[in-house]
């Protein structure tokens, strides 16, 4: 298996409440070799808002290297001796053979106690073709009836990509709609400007669909795992400067 991309982004919880992608982790997991840099949304975080660098990584301008993945991402994945470990992978849809590169890719990398998130490298291939999984964003924030239509959301059912041109906390934001018109929730915010990007090309290029429909009593933010798939002709994601790491 090659080296997959992972990138970590940080919100900040001023009133701003601005996500900002800050760091990449590049990992081989058969090789055992984890690379993690600060890219340049860091910098960016730092100059706007005052990020302050990991203590796990104090330096913006180092290298740093390991033969094991970094505890910082090690602890946001779940013990495999816990006994709900193998429903924590249903709950992500994946089977028990997963690496934590690949949880990773979907559990989002949430903690309570701090304000990081985890998400993968979207990848296109020859034709321009990508997909990406995430778990609904926002959809605790949304009308009555609304829940009442995630309660009834079909495995494999059929959503449209929306943009919003007026979302009150951040402006720019990318809707998951229902085929019947309701507005379910929304995707990542670390994701949008790249989103929003790709989508001028063609809105008609991009779909999604529900993977899962995770019950109540589970994590709050893992209840629906989406996935969003089109094709970006001219636009390669996440090139952004945020996105480049700021040591070569």
């Amino acid at each position: 298996m090659s080296t997959r991309t992972l990138f970590l982004a940080w919100q900040d919880k001023k009133p701003s409440k601005a996500w900002f992608p800050v760091g990449r982790l590049d990992a081989d997991v058969e090789r055992s070799f984890y690379r993690f840099r600060y890219i340049g949304g860091a910098k960016r975080a730092q100059e706007e808002v005052g990020f302050p660098l990991l203590i796990e990584f104090p330096d913006l301008n180092e290298d740093y290297q390991a033969a094991e993945l970094f505890p910082l991402f090690q602890n946001r994945v779940m013990n495999r001796a816990r006994p709900d470990f193998t429903d924590y992978l249903h709950r992500l849809d994946l089977t028990e053979e997963a690496d934590p590169i690949e949880i990773l890719s979907t559990n989002g990398g949430h903690r309570v106690t701090d304000a990081y998130e985890v998400f993968p490298k979207i990848e296109k291939d020859d034709t321009g073709s990508f997909s990406c999984r995430f778990f609904l964003h926002g959809w605790r924030h949304i009308n009555e009836a609304t829940k009442d239509r995630i309660d009834r959301l079909a495995h494999g059912e059929e959503l449209y990509v929306t943009l919003e041109l007026t979302n009150p906390a951040t402006g720019l934001a990318v809707q998951m709609q229902t085929t019947d018109y309701y507005m379910i929730g929304w995707a990542p915010r670390y994701l949008v400007a790249d989103l929003v990007a790709a989508m001028a090309e063609g809105p008609s290029k991009f779909g999604a669909k529900v993977v899962r429909i995770n019950p109540q009593t589970v994590l709050l933010k893992q209840r629906v795992l989406i996935e969003m798939y089109g094709c970006w002709d001219q636009y390669e994601p996440m090139s952004s400067e945020d996105f480049k790491p700021l040591v070569p």
